[in-house]
């Protein structure tokens, strides 16, 4: 099957579009405040919409409350659940219905017992930095997830990829997924096609 590619921070239909047009699989729905390539609830559904049905649509969360995570989802008609938060393993399993991607920002070591309390569709993993709960644009060390003795759920690989690392990321590490944001942006909510263009072929090993 290959490898998939999820291009996140979407806040506008034709950045949408031209990664749909680009061949990605997903397209990633911020939907925290803080962030700045967040989108309204509307705005998000009126792209998803307009998008082709096949196109996974994926919305991210940060420590948000679940009454208004569920609010969203049915809005927004959302495929999969992102949660880049501190989010329990027993708030994870409140969302009947829906496939849950959990994330770990990657420090100096993993926690692979802790992981394992998340009984959920996929993990993700990201770069930790201070205070920024994604789209860093930093790499962490991928040797620490090179072997996850026992775990069967899909991984999503983020955190610094770009078209110049992510064939040599998906070669060492072969990740489910990858996903992509800072590095394919002209600026944070604007997406830059041709990058955009050029990671998915370099991620399905198009180039």
């Amino acid at each position: 099957m290959g490898v998939k590619v999820k291009i996140c921070g979407i806040t506008n239909l034709e950045d949408a579009l031209a990664s749909v047009f680009a061949g990605c699989d997903s397209l990633g729905f911020m939907f925290y405040r803080r962030s700045p390539r967040y989108i309204s609830p509307e705005r998000a559904r009126n792209i998803i919409n307009i998008i082709p049905k096949e196109i996974v649509k994926i919305g991210v969360f940060v420590n948000t409350p679940e009454k208004n995570i569920k609010q969203i989802a049915k809005f927004c008609k959302l495929d999969i659940l992102q949660f880049h938060g501190n989010e329990s393993p027993e708030f994870c399993r409140r969302f009947k219905g829906y496939k849950i991607i959990k994330a770990f920002r990657v420090k100096d070591k993993i926690n692979l017992k802790q992981i394992k309390k998340y009984k959920v569709f996929a993990y993700l993993f990201d770069t930790f930095v201070e205070s920024t709960p994604g789209g860093t644009g930093k790499k962490f060390n991928w040797q620490l997830i090179k072997h996850l003795h026992g775990v069967e759920q899909p991984i999503f690989l983020s955190g610094g990829l770009n078209c110049r690392n992510v064939k040599k990321a998906v070669n060492y590490l072969h990740p489910d997924w990858v996903d992509v944001c800072s590095a394919v942006e002209v600026f944070p909510g604007k997406k830059d096609h041709v990058k955009v263009k050029d990671f998915v072929k370099a991620a399905k090993g198009k180039n």
